[in-house]
């Protein structure tokens, strides 16, 4: 067990507990752990990079954590009216595709390797970036004029396109 993946299980750990404070309305809490999450995600890598601590666990248990925080935060504002439900389907939606594709690829004795494309690394960052703002905005009153429609639709236009790519791969490795 490395460091990394000590602070990685961490985060997992603090899904719920963010998921709680969302549930609570208790925006400053749901937000400062949501930001301590982000900056362990880094923190995490940079330090399996730099001395040399990278292992097979950390590489499935690093994006497992990632997704959960983000899938059940977008799950939970939506609950509770924060953000609309369709943005949350969107953002489920893909995640579920994708995990369904890889299973099914597995299970057809196809793996697929599934490694970040630039596409899907602005999608991860346009989550992480609306999900913030959304929590900052309930625990500290910020609001930007019709920043949060132009948010919305660079998730929603980001995902969806995330999507397709990743779904246009799987369908040329099954062909192949």
């Amino acid at each position: 067990m490395t460091i990394p993946n000590l602070i990685t299980i961490a985060r997992l750990i603090m899904v719920p507990i963010v998921i709680v404070m969302i549930m609570q309305q208790r925006w400053a809490a749901a937000f400062i752990l949501f930001v301590v999450a982000g900056v362990s995600d880094g923190v995490d890598g940079f330090i399996a990079r730099h001395f040399d601590m990278k292992s097979e666990f950390g590489a499935y248990i690093d994006p497992i954590a990632d997704k959960a925080l983000l899938v059940s935060i977008y799950v939970a504002l939506a609950v509770v009216g924060a953000i609309p439900s369709w943005l949350a389907i969107v953002v489920v939606s893909r995640d579920a595709m994708i995990v369904a594709a890889v299973l099914l690829s597995w299970v057809m004795s196809r793996p697929v390797e599934i490694k970040p494309i630039l596409l899907s690394k602005l999608n991860t960052a346009a989550q992480i970036g609306f999900a913030a703002f959304a929590l900052a905005a309930n625990a500290y009153g910020v609001e930007l004029a019709g920043f949060e429609d132009i948010a919305m639709l660079a998730v929603a236009t980001l995902t969806v396109a995330s999507a397709g790519a990743y779904l246009g791969g799987w369908l040329r490795h099954m062909a192949a």
